[in-house]
């Protein structure tokens, strides 16, 4: 694909996994802190180097992530490993700078009416109380990192508008956050808006350095991939199995499949310095623990050249 590449270019791609906190907080079924940890050690191992791994979030709102100090307590680090972690309040920032959680993501939603469902406030009210988390995490060494959900559309009111993706982008990097997240949260994103929306923001933003967390509720998840590659964006959040979805956004299915997405890369020459058959692992791992299959593609295919006996196969009669 050459287009994809001029001369000079750098081909290395990051994948951030969210399996662990997008992925798991859907799930009604409690996956213990212990297999959270062994799960993300193999991650790690697999050559993922950042990792979104849980959310300070209310025990009641979301109980899957009631076990965030404890897993961050375990995780075998190592020197090249980011780990982050939503941080939605200044009761969350408060908790997460007592870990070894490197940044804290702060997140907004395009839209007024699932900003109310997803964080019980306005865009507003949202946008105002960012100074003081971002301050805290700041003071604690944190890193601070800007999400913005429903970027590309809303469940509850259809299109959102240019303006309230950029006034929260410009809140965020008044802020000082080193990356900005554009959020499909359900999957409402195709290629021409991803090029159309990632256009607009570095014309605002010269130099933004963004991440695309993308959903395959429609099956263009990877067809958003390649549009954001074209338009140079680097960062793409993933979760292992296609695991995940908003439990609090109508319509929301799981997140683009991390083994895919590393499988589509290695097809298409980029580099992201992810195990293919590491992550396959993890993604039949993370099967196991929830006990249902997953929607990923590749752990069951395999590579493209992966090649079978023609004795195990029923030749055609007749």
């Amino acid at each position: 694909m050459p287009s994809f590449f001029p001369d000079g270019a750098d081909r290395r791609v990051e994948i951030i996994e969210v399996g662990t906190r997008d992925g798991l907080q859907i799930e009604h079924h409690i996956v213990p802190a212990v297999d959270k940890i062994a799960l993300i050690n193999r991650m790690i191992d697999a050559g993922i180097r950042h990792i979104e791994v849980t959310s300070f979030v209310s025990p009641k709102a979301v109980p899957q992530l009631a076990d965030a100090e404890e897993v961050l307590a375990g995780i075998r680090k190592r020197p090249d490993t980011n780990l982050m972690a939503l941080v939605p309040n200044v009761r969350a920032a408060e908790r997460a700078l007592k870990t070894p959680v490197d940044g804290g993501v702060l997140l907004c939603s395009a839209s007024d009416t699932h900003n109310r469902k997803n964080l019980n406030r306005s865009i507003a009210a949202s946008l105002e109380g960012m100074r003081d988390v971002a301050d805290l995490l700041q003071g604690g060494g944190k890193e601070v990192h800007g999400a913005i959900a429903t970027a590309f559309g809303c469940p509850f009111e259809g299109e959102v508008t240019a303006d309230n993706v950029l006034r929260i982008a410009e809140a965020y990097m008044t802020l000082g956050a080193q990356h900005l997240t554009l959020g499909d949260t359900t999957g409402m994103a195709t290629p021409r808006n991803i090029r159309d929306t990632v256009a607009l923001l570095r014309r605002e933003f010269p130099g933004v350095d963004l991440c695309l967390h993308l959903h395959n509720t429609r099956g263009v998840g990877l067809a958003n991939v390649l549009a954001g590659l074209e338009m140079g964006v680097r960062r793409f959040d993933a979760s292992v199995g296609g695991l995940g979805g908003c439990p609090f956004a109508a319509g929301a299915t799981g997140n683009i499949c991390t083994e895919d997405l590393v499988y589509l890369l290695d097809e298409c020459g980029w580099e992201s310095g992810v195990s293919l058959e590491g992550a396959m692992e993890v993604a039949h791992q993370m099967e196991a623990l929830l006990g249902k299959p997953l929607p990923g593609q590749v752990m069951r295919a395999g590579r493209r050249l992966r090649l079978h006996a023609a004795d195990d196969v029923v030749t055609a009669s007749g």
